[in-house]
């Protein structure tokens, strides 16, 4: 079991193809957070918070500002594009979610996604399954050092001399002046923050197998998915980051193409896909479903040194007879005990299934790990004896009340 860190600091990071639950677990955490910093990514994230009676997704901002008095941070490892932002903040103040400088800061470096970004992936993203929204392209010109910094966005000397796309240039001017007041060195904002002592969430988009290094490459996202990212990503010391709290689902997910092992066809496939509501906030495209595969779940606690775990969608389970969980791969007559990257290698795998019993019993009015049926206990348990971390939370609904807490000590 993982050792206890009494943290203050929290990164929450995708342990799978995103789509994990992130966006529910750091709203739940949030209130007792003073910061919620959002470190990689653009608006190809979908975090969907069920709350106050209202369902709201959000693709830039992060999951804090559901919640007073807290700051959230759009970080420089971001790809930002301003419209979407605009219109994001304006959906949240027509929901009744105030925005504003004093709550919300964009970093001065994090990129700008412009018109030729989206373009560009509206063509070339289909071929790996990507959201076509300008990410890739964005990240590309930020390798290549010509991309645009939000400080250079926002000074419209510098915006018009290097834009270069006239028949946009009033639409962006219009979005830059609009976006001034949010801009900052979020770097100093967040290390004086943690001098400070002040608690803080380290949002994460995407998921560890998306890594862009340590994913299914070329199947993966443009950004570093995995809590490595947040120094990056933040501009912050990896000795700031006091515990990684690794989501995962019950079962896996996958939207978009490359190989699954675990995936799930057929009426049990389709029973969990519809159960789950497995739809893409960003996409809207159907998610791809799988038994939870325990060798994906140890190579996600390898690579961020993951302290404990929130699994959600338990309550998904309910009434099916029996549950698998995969524990090894067939491999041309061999056995693997552990997940490759290697595409040669993963796309010719095979599961090696255990088998648990299920349960029937309807968990989404349980508040308590104890209330559990005993067969979602030993499933969880399971999972926890093979990844050798424990379960710190467990979701049993989408809203925000439908929230277990097994283990408080790794949680802020």
């Amino acid at each position: 079991m993982a050792k206890r860190f009494g943290p203050s600091n929290i990164a929450v990071i995708g342990m799978e193809w995103g789509d994990e639950g992130k966006g529910k677990i750091i709203d739940f955490l949030a209130e007792k957070a003073d910061f919620v910093a959002r470190f990689n990514g653009g608006n190809n994230a979908g975090h969907t918070i069920e709350a106050e009676g209202k369902k709201i997704v959000l693709h830039l901002v992060p999951s804090g500002v559901m919640h007073k008095n807290k700051l959230n941070v759009v970080g420089n490892g971001l790809v930002v594009d301003p419209k979407v932002l605009l219109q994001e903040i304006g959906f949240l103040e027509k929901n009744g979610k105030k925005v504003s400088p004093d709550n919300l800061v964009i970093s001065e470096n994090a990129h700008v996604i412009l018109p030729r970004h989206i373009e560009e992936d509206k063509k070339i993203g289909g071929k790996i399954g990507t959201t076509a929204r300008g990410i890739g392209p964005a990240y590309t010109d930020k390798a290549a050092r010509i991309g645009l910094k939000f400080y250079e966005f926002v000074d419209d000397a510098v915006f018009k001399k290097r834009f270069g796309e006239e028949e946009f240039y009033q639409e962006y001017k219009g979005y830059a002046s609009a976006l001034r007041d949010y801009v900052g060195d979020t770097t100093l904002v967040i290390n004086k923050a943690l001098d400070n002592n002040k608690k803080m969430l380290f949002e994460g988009a995407q998921g560890t197998l998306l890594d862009i290094d340590h994913g299914t490459y070329p199947f993966v996202t443009s950004s570093s998915a995995i809590a490595g990212g947040v120094c990056t990503g933040l501009g912050i010391s990896p000795k700031k980051v006091h515990s990684v709290l690794g989501v995962c689902k019950a079962y896996n997910t996958r939207v978009g193409l490359g190989p699954f092992p675990t995936e799930i066809t057929g009426a049990i496939g389709e029973k969990i896909q519809k159960t789950g509501k497995e739809f893409g906030a960003t996409t809207g495209r159907e998610r791809r479903v799988g038994w939870f595969d325990a060798l994906i779940g140890k190579y996600a606690v390898m690579v961020n040194g993951i302290d404990s775990i929130a699994l959600t969608k338990l309550d998904v389970f309910t009434a099916l007879n029996k549950l698998k969980i995969c524990v090894a791969y067939r491999h041309k007559g061999g056995i693997i005990s552990d997940f490759t990257t290697n595409m040669k290698i993963l796309q010719n795998c095979q599961p090696v299934y255990e088998e648990l019993d299920g349960w029937w019993d309807d968990l989404t009015k349980i508040k308590s790990y104890d209330k559990l049926p005993n067969n979602a206990k030993k499933y969880l348990r399971r999972i926890e004896e093979l990844l050798k971390v424990p379960i710190s939370i467990v979701s049993v609904g989408p809203k925000r009340e439908q929230t277990i807490v097994a283990r408080s000590e790794f949680l802020i």
